[in-house]
């Protein structure tokens, strides 16, 4: 789910809480030693992204903020913030080159440069809450 997020607007606060949870308590966040990614330089997206992002002549970036049912992937287009919302049991993380990851949902695709070993360890830590929170599945009883 694509929405604008620039203004504070309780309908869209609503949807995104109940697709991806509220965010963590910051006892919670700490135990996570923190919930934010650092800033991700975007590489190549689906076509409804890509034509957000070329409205401007900024450099693409994002960062990915965790909650507890899945993620959210925030950038800028113009004057206005955009969040991909992620539920986890839609979330398909690639790590295709060796210093790049592709975030997928559906028909959504991000692409991110991971030049960092911070980014790396970023992207583990998501893998890591993704498995560990994940509901029991058939196979493994």
């Amino acid at each position: 789910m694509l929405l604008n997020i620039s203004y504070n607007r309780s309908k869209t606060k609503e949807k995104i809480d109940k697709e991806v949870g509220k965010p963590f308590t910051l006892l919670a966040r700490m135990k996570l030693n923190g919930t934010g990614s650092p800033k991700l330089h975007i590489t190549d997206t689906s076509i409804d992204i890509h034509n957000l992002l070329v409205l401007d002549n900024n450099a693409n970036t994002c960062n990915v903020e965790m909650r507890p049912n899945g993620i959210i992937v925030m950038f800028r287009s113009l004057l206005e913030t955009y969040a991909l919302v992620i539920p986890y049991y839609k979330l398909h993380l690639y790590k295709g080159k060796t210093e790049e990851y592709s975030i997928y949902k559906d028909h959504s695709k991000i692409k991110v440069k991971a030049n960092t070993p911070a980014i790396h360890k970023y992207f583990k830590k998501i893998l890591d809450y993704k498995s560990d929170n994940a509901p029991t599945q058939i196979q493994d009883l």
